[in-house]
């Protein structure tokens, strides 16, 4: 669950070898590898009364990945988790065949103080024969993932494989997702990364089809092979990806699922009250209308 005044509006047109849009889903693509959604939150201020408060809310057949560059969160969940979130870290929290969450400014912070909150929250596909699995929760520190320097370009991997390293993660389907931090002007090519790719611009901007594309932009490849992109010094992205999964994925608020029927389930469990709770919060987020394809 996002807190949407922090998202940016989406956008999308087509540049050649990538499509360009402003998170995901888009029209043009619904899914990138196994990740189906992508929140930008921020940058944004918090303090004076205005707070980071994400209620109780449900989750199905998903991964949530939180990555932040500013800020902090409290996360809490049904399984009774409980783990702060600080730049450079991630919270991975597996829903399974249902958990219910809360993601809340730690009381601490909870001042008359002006902080920046900026980051990721990104939601996985799981593979259909893992969706109903029990809900988990795994939390890596900044320095617990692999990092390294190349071509003037620092990079870190979050989550999943690539160049031959592995993230401490525990995903659920091939995939990858790389921070990329330009020293100087470089050149970066996609060709060795297996399955479908993007990239999220986050700061500074990067060249691709002899086109600028500045920060808040998502680039989707059409294809990796002999693909890549010119990154300005000071840029700071994202590429994620990873292989497709075979079937197609439903979503519905803050339901993913391969069966329509689960998500008809789930929502009308959590409109009758029937799930587990997160303990002392009584919090309540009501689900919004229900499509009609899901009715």
């Amino acid at each position: 669950m996002s807190n949407t005044g922090f998202i940016i509006e989406e956008r999308s047109r087509d540049i050649g070898d990538f499509l360009v849009g402003r998170l995901l889903p888009f029209k043009e693509k619904r899914m990138v590898g196994p990740f189906i959604f992508i929140d930008h939150m921020g940058p944004a201020t918090s303090g004076n009364g205005k707070y980071f408060d994400i209620d109780p809310h449900p989750h199905i057949g998903l991964s949530t990945l939180t990555y932040l560059f500013d800020g902090e969160i409290m996360h809490r969940d049904s399984i009774g988790s409980e783990q702060r979130i600080k730049p450079g870290a991630v919270n991975w929290m597996t829903a399974g065949k249902f958990v219910v969450h809360t993601e809340r400014t730690p009381e601490d912070l909870r001042d008359d103080k002006e902080r920046k909150m900026h980051g990721f929250q990104i939601w996985v596909a799981l593979p259909k024969h893992l969706e109903d699995l029990e809900p988990e929760f795994f939390h890596a520190n900044a320095d617990d993932l692999p990092a390294w320097k190349e071509n003037n370009i620092d990079f870190k991997l979050i989550a999943g494989e690539a160049y031959g390293r592995k993230s401490s993660v525990p995903v659920y389907s091939p995939l990858f997702m790389i921070e990329l931090k330009a020293n100087e002007d470089a050149y970066f090519d996609i060709n060795s990364l297996k399955g479908e790719c993007g990239v999220c611009v986050v700061e500074g901007s990067l060249k691709a089809c002899d086109q600028e594309i500045p920060k808040g932009n998502m680039l989707i490849a059409k294809q990796n092979e002999d693909c890549g992109f010119s990154l300005s010094k000071g840029s700071h992205v994202f590429i994620f990806g990873g292989e497709p999964l075979p079937e197609e994925r439903f979503i519905f608020w803050n339901y993913v699922s391969s069966d329509k029927e689960k998500i008809r389930k789930a929502n009308k469990d959590w409109q009758n009250k029937i799930y587990p709770k997160v303990k002392n919060d009584e919090g309540y987020i009501p689900s919004p209308a229900t499509p009609e394809k899901f009715k």
